[in-house]
């Protein structure tokens, strides 16, 4: 399976409809570990759409700010906010938007895995360099 990473400059993505610009630039934002931001760009998006894309993005807008929390020490916002996020991002499985769904939700949920098993005390073993990220679909 090959996937490749989104940038900001991306325009389409193979198969399916094309990202909305925001989208990608919240992508970026998430793949450089800029979660705040992230959750703001993605808020904008969230809040305007009328389609059952709303899910879509508050599952990435979620994971991504369980990842925050996580990177602060709060474990129970990061449990939390991981869970809904992932369960959110379920029915786009593979792929939307050209986005590899199944993989952000394979990695996410395995660091939720270390994180859980990790516990409060010892969660900041965990490297943020091994966070998940969000990938273009290799078949759309």
């Amino acid at each position: 399976m090959s996937s490749k990473l989104p940038s900001d400059a991306d325009a389409d993505v193979p198969g399916g409809d094309a990202p909305p610009p925001a989208l990608l630039s919240a992508i970026g934002q998430f793949n450089r570990a800029e979660y705040y931001d992230a959750h703001e760009t993605l808020e904008e998006l969230w809040l305007e759409e009328e389609t059952r894309l709303r899910s879509l993005y508050q599952g990435i807008l979620q994971v991504g700010v369980g990842l925050y929390h996580w990177g602060r020490g709060n474990y129970r916002g990061a449990d939390a906010l991981l869970e809904r996020g992932l369960t959110l991002l379920v029915p786009f499985r593979p792929a939307c938007l050209g986005l590899d769904i199944d993989r952000l939700i394979t990695d996410a949920s395995a660091a939720h895995g270390e994180l859980r098993r990790l516990g409060p005390r010892r969660m900041a073993r965990y490297e943020s360099a091994r966070f998940p990220r969000i990938y273009f679909s290799a078949t759309g």
